[in-house]
């Protein structure tokens, strides 16, 4: 092994695992150079399996495998931009006549060819696949899936043992699901620690999905040389005959395992867990039964990730349907405290917990396991000073509380939500030890044989170290466990304040502020909606590639969505340094160099979002084109804040390759310049400078930090279906007022209405902007986006009612008792759909054009 000699249990963790200098005997390999023309590596066995007398290594590729074979194997090595995704040959026929499945990939400026035995395969594994594809696609239940998923593999490839391995948060995994032999014992719903797994071996499952161990004696063949020229062992992080580590065999030795298999689910860009499979005889997987296992294990990831977030769904909508009732309950109780203690076991049900406990006013109220009250006193008392008045949790308390007094063996886990800002009264939700319900599974008599190494690479043992190392923890609370808690927490603050802090004849106030919640939510994600939608409506420019499109949009998406979850969890927006990190973060590694410097800068939500996107573009541009381009080049961004209080922003580019301004306008450009002074009112300026690209950006001080009863109104009357376009050019010559405050939302209105040969439209942000316009023009009709930010366009409406001009209100507030009933104007629902939009514009026209 090129860089570790003796791999033992103190150092496996270490051992280099991609680059182990051999193969398994199944197969041969050859590496080229990067051309694919010459051989300068191959394994000991080539020569005999192809059929090629002598050293092959300097020998020409055309001489080792004959002129049409390798013609064959470079016009596919054309098609492999991935190594992760290899071209496959299958029944390639050699000059020899000897016919191979050949698999090509490139890595690290070296081509690596895997030659096996052509298959004969007469059960057809790629249509077994699409037919077990077929039978999960109409699974909607997560565990009936998980559950047949082992079934499924075991009928497709024939193991003795299938299971299906979950990772745990602490990176300890769980056999969630198994089919095996029946005579074989069960290891189903046994935990190993995360050492078994080590880090580097879980890096290649990332990267190279399925992994076959044909023999677990572990036959080696040397890969001749074992360093090139340079020094440097051939990397086999995505050859599939690469060798296996001597420890892994060992343990599967230990267990009579003669050959095994094993499947990445990736969910999110995380390695979920594995399907591994076990046999207890050799078996080799040929190349269309690895094919046919590796869709299969795609498409049954991306499943699981569905039924993932539909479960997490169905919870967060059942905890939300559980708080309706008590909130309508609350708003008809006279006694909120008591309440609160006798609907703590509908509590419990919102999160997954062994018991509750309720400290409100001094009084101890619990449900299920939980501590007694002087316990209880002492975790609020620690809690509160630690928590700052935020919900706090820990999966173990014994590590994270000092001095809990008495606190009952089995509680390890707690998650606290303060019930008022002073943090002096808690909802608690308790989690017993994890270990205390686990028991090892497997048959009790049964002995495993043990090798060099002891009976440490045994899953018996690998169980009973699990079970020490969780010694005294909960099971960790999700961010879904979380986010559900922000939920109760924001109904009980309000239904505690309500009770403590107002007056008993204002209880029916507490309906109207969470109404007041959820329009302003709603309002919200039908704003994030909107704009996504115009990002994804753009269209593509002619000289832009598919692919480079979706790239581009999956970016801009993540930066808002990078945006959206700061100001959520921060409460109105977030730090700009953390912005500049966050979106910088891919590029600060090798030797390029990133200087960030400024004060510390709060942007408001609205600031926030819109510099997300703006420094996503910037930086995307950089790493295209840009300093970020290469090695060695800089970038520096420099801000402060002015005396009048705006922030200003400087971007420059250094130690780049000569800049060329661009030869027209694209839409990350109109991101860049526009959106800083359309939706903040403030500045941009880039310049493309032939050393390097500047920018100049400005945000207004405004957006920088250092009721009325409800109105009960009709729906408004149903708004046409607009004519078809040959009926509409009546409507070319209309002029159009658009009041809308979101940069990308006006952009598609304005392209909506520009299908229907509406095209001169007058576009402003705000209140102010608009009457500048309206000093030197009146409109034929318009649309007014109800909510400016701070700010409404009602002063808008009367104005344009004094000129006796048509318009229509927008919002993406359900109810729309922020317009007085004085207006009769139809309302028009964001997001915007082209036929309602261009109905209502035809309707307050009428008979006029």
């Amino acid at each position: 092994m090129p860089s570790m000699h003796t791999v033992d249990l103190t150092n496996c963790d270490r051992e280099p695992i991609h680059i182990p200098g051999s193969i398994q005997p199944h197969g041969c390999l050859l590496a080229c150079d990067a051309a694919g023309a010459v051989v300068v590596q191959h394994s000991e066995n080539a020569s005999g399996m192809l059929s090629v007398p002598g050293d092959l290594n300097g020998q020409r590729l055309e001489e080792v495998v004959g002129g049409e074979a390798a013609h064959a194997l470079r016009n596919a090595l054309a098609t492999c931009d991935d190594p992760a995704r290899p071209a496959l040959r299958h029944g390639l026929r050699l000059a020899s006549g000897a016919i191979f499945d050949v698999s090509i990939h490139t890595l690290n400026s070296k081509v690596i060819l895997e030659f096996e035995p052509a298959s004969t395969d007469s059960d057809q594994p790629l249509e077994v696949a699409r037919m077990l594809i077929s039978r999960v696609r109409n699974m909607t239940s997560l565990d009936r899936l998980i559950e047949n998923g082992a079934r499924l593999m075991y009928a497709m490839l024939g193991y003795d043992r299938v299971m299906i391995y979950r990772f745990e948060e602490d990176g300890a995994g769980k056999v969630i699901s198994e089919y095996k032999r029946r005579d074989l014992e069960s290891f189903k719903g046994q935990y190993f620690p995360a050492g078994d797994i080590p880090k580097q071996a879980r890096a290649l499952y990332m990267k190279n999905t399925i992994r076959v161990i044909s023999d677990a004696t572990n036959p080696r063949v040397p890969i001749v040389p074992e360093v090139d020229e340079d020094g440097e062992a051939l990397d086999l992080s995505f050859a599939h005959l690469r060798s296996v580590s001597p420890i892994h065999c060992e343990y599967l030795r230990n267990m009579g395992v003669a050959a095994s298999m094993s499947i990445s689910i990736v969910i999110d860009d995380e390695l979920w867990g594995l399907i591994a499979c076990h046999h207890y005889s050799p078996k080799v997987l040929s190349m269309p039964q690895r094919v046919a296992a590796e869709t299969f294990g795609e498409f049954f990831s991306l499943h699981l990730g569905t039924l993932k977030q539909r479960q997490l769904m169905n919870a967060a909508d059942s905890a939300r349907r559980s708080l309706d009732r008590f909130l309508q309950a609350a708003s008809h109780h006279a006694d909120v405290s008591a309440l609160l203690r006798n609907s703590l076991s509908d509590f419990g049900k919102m999160l997954p917990c062994d018991g509750v406990g309720l400290w409100l006013d001094g009084g101890w109220t619990t449900d299920g396991a939980a501590p007694l009250r002087h316990s209880a006193e002492d975790l609020a008392t620690q809690i509160g000073e630690l928590s700052g008045g935020k919900i706090w949790a820990s999966h173990q308390i014994s590590r994270d509380l000092s001095g809990v007094v008495a606190l009952p063996e089995d509680i390890c886990g707690v998650l606290a939500i303060p019930l008022s800002q002073r943090a002096r009264d808690y909802l608690f939700f308790f989690r017993r030890e994890m270990v205390q319900a686990l028991n090892w599974a497997g048959n009790p008599e049964k002995s495993y044989d043990t090798g060099p190494l002891g009976d440490r690479l045994t899953p018996r043992k690998s169980f009973s170290i699990w079970k020490e190392t969780v010694r005294q923890q909960a099971a960790s609370w999700t961010l879904s466990d979380r986010e559900i808690a922000d939920a109760i927490r924001a109904v009980l603050v309000e239904i505690v304040l309500h009770q403590k802090e107002l007056l008993a004849d204002e209880r029916g106030k507490a309906d109207l502020r969470q109404r007041m919640l959820n329009e302003e939510l709603n309002h919200r994600v039908k704003n994030i909606l909107s704009v996504i939608r115009a990002l994804v409506g753009h269209s593509i420019e002619a000289d832009v590639s598919l692919k480079d499109y979706i790239g581009s949009l999956k970016g801009r998406i993540q930066a808002l969505a990078f945006a959206h979850d700061q100001v959520v969890r921060g409460g109105d927006g977030g730090v700009l340094s953390d912005l500049l990190e966050a979106e910088l973060k891919p590029y600060s590694e090798g030797t390029r160099k990133l200087n960030l410097k400024g004060p510390r800068v709060w942007l408001d939500s609205r600031a926030f979002s819109v510099m997300a996107l703006v420094f996503h573009e910037m930086s995307t541009n950089a790493a295209k084109y840009g300093s970020l381009s290469v090695p060695n080049g800089q970038l520096d961004i420099e801000w402060s804040k002015l005396a009048n209080g705006d922030c200003e922003l400087f971007w420059t580019e250094s130690a780049g390759p000569p800049v060329n301004p661009p030869s027209r306008s694209g839409f990350g450009s109109v991101l860049i310049t526009r959106s800083v002074p359309y939706e903040l009112e403030g500045a941009s300026k880039v310049e493309y400078r032939k050393e390097g690209v500047t920018a100049r950006f400005l945000v207004p001080s405004k957006h920088i930090h250092g009721d009325d009863e409800p109105m009960e109104i009709e729906e408004p009357e149903a708004i046409p279906e607009p004519p078809g376009k040959a009926g509409l050019s009546k409507l070319n010559d209309l002029e159009l007022l658009l009041v809308e405050d979101q940069m990308l939302i006006a952009a598609d209105v304005e392209a909506m209405l520009a299908d229907y040969g509406i095209a001169k439209v007058t576009t402003t942000p705000s209140t102010a902007d608009a009457f500048r316009k309206l000093k030197n023009f009146t409109p034929d009709v318009a649309i007014l986006d109800v909510n400016l930010g701070s700010d409404t366009s009602l002063p808008i409406a009367e104005e344009l009612i004094r000129r006796d001009v048509p318009f229509i209100f927008a919002t993406g507030y359900s109810d729309k008792s922020i317009i007085p009933s004085t207006f009769t104007a139809p309302v028009v629902r964001k997001p915007y759909e082209a036929a309602a939009l261009i109905g209502a514009v035809t309707k307050v026209l009428g008979d006029r054009y």
